[in-house]
């Protein structure tokens, strides 16, 4: 039997996300960030879909070669920018445009002696302390970025800790530090990433960086994409390999974990941790087979998961399985295994294969 694991790929879905970014932040731009393989979910199925967005943005030079190979000619921005005058020769080839984080990076751009492009981006620290210019350092590293040759304009960009929790105050003292900023420096302002796009039209600015939204996963804990009226891109499916009947008392998978408390029976899923399902899942957790609701019984394993098919007891081996997307939150599975759904869709493995549903 063939294996027919499939992670089926919906543009009409992406584009509905799109247009629901706009819909809430209508008087920004919008940056559509397709890093990490457009999240898991293939860039080349997933940039016709946004070709309506303003601008993409990558996290490497090599997500930025993928862009232009595949003809998409949006402007692109590199989110973490370059500091080697080999990677400011590249970016220069591919027309990118750079975030500037750190003062060693002017350093490289004035010693490359011009910019790879007109515009660029300062990224200022506003409390996340991960990438970004010291705020006090931020009017020097502006001034010098517009005294290089071929700059017109430097936007200004942060990024939050913490907005997807509601009435965070480290989130109110981020925007009073870039409030504070912009105040004194000229340029267009990025600030809301998906939470915030989501949280507070007051964050939204000239631009905002849409991403996890994009793909109808929500950014926070107690909502689904659903719950926000976006609609997800990706369905992971399998199909049952195998019905097995299993006696009361009996064992079921690795470890014997679960035991049966009845005569039940068992299907056997062709998905598992070597496809990019988690091995975390916990007893219990949903899948769908034929759209009804069953539930995990027993760990996964590398190839296949072991369900108890009380809910659909019609089933029949081939019968298709859902494990999330369409019919069931893929943030519904990160509970359950503990971690949060953009891990989820970033790993499914190569063995997977992709299909976008318009083909």
């Amino acid at each position: 039997m063939a294996r027919n694991t499939l992670a089926q790929i919906d543009p009409a879905a992406l584009t509905h996300n799109l247009n629901r970014v706009r819909e809430l932040a209508p008087h920004s731009r919008v940056m559509a960030v397709v890093k990490a393989d457009a999240y898991g979910h293939r860039l080349d199925l997933c940039l016709p879909a946004l070709d309506q967005a303003d601008m993409l943005a990558v996290a490497t030079l090599e997500e930025a070669r993928a862009i232009r190979r595949l003809g998409n000619g949006l402007p692109v921005l590199l989110l973490e920018g370059v500091i080697h005058s080999s990677d400011l020769v590249v970016a220069t080839d591919l027309d990118l445009e750079l975030t500037i984080h750190h003062l060693d990076q002017i350093n490289a751009l004035e010693q490359f002696g011009r910019s790879p492009t007109a515009r660029l981006w300062l990224k200022v620290d506003t409390g996340m302390h991960r990438l970004g210019v010291a705020a006090e350092q931020a009017v020097h590293a502006h001034r010098r970025l517009l005294a290089l040759p071929g700059v017109e304009q430097v936007n200004l960009v942060s990024h939050f800790a913490s907005a997807d929790e509601p009435g965070s105050e480290l989130t109110a003292r981020q925007v009073e530090r870039f409030d504070r900023l912009a105040n004194e420096l000229d340029g267009e302002q990025c600030l809301a990433n998906s939470a915030a796009i989501l949280a507070d039209s007051g964050w939204h600015r000239d631009w905002v960086r849409a991403g996890i939204m994009l793909y109808g996963i929500s950014p926070f804990a107690d909502r689904t994409g659903e719950d926000l009226d976006l609609k997800p891109v990706m369905t992971l499916t399998s199909e049952l390999m195998a019905i097995n009947h299993v006696p009361a008392g009996e064992v079921i998978g690795y470890g014997a974990r679960f035991r049966a408390e009845r005569d039940m029976h068992i299907g056997v899923a062709a998905i598992g941790y070597g496809d990019g399902y988690p091995r975390s899942v916990s007893d219990g957790t949903p899948v769908l087979v034929n759209s009804r609701v069953c539930r995990l019984a027993g760990r996964v394993s590398m190839d296949m998961i072991t369900i108890d098919l009380e809910g659909c007891p019609e089933a029949r081996v081939g019968d298709p399985v859902t494990l999330w997307g369409r019919g069931l939150p893929v943030e519904t599975i990160a509970a359950r295994a503990d971690t949060i759904a953009y891990e989820l869709v970033c790993r499914i493995t190569r063995r997977v294969r992709y299909r976008s549903i318009n083909l």
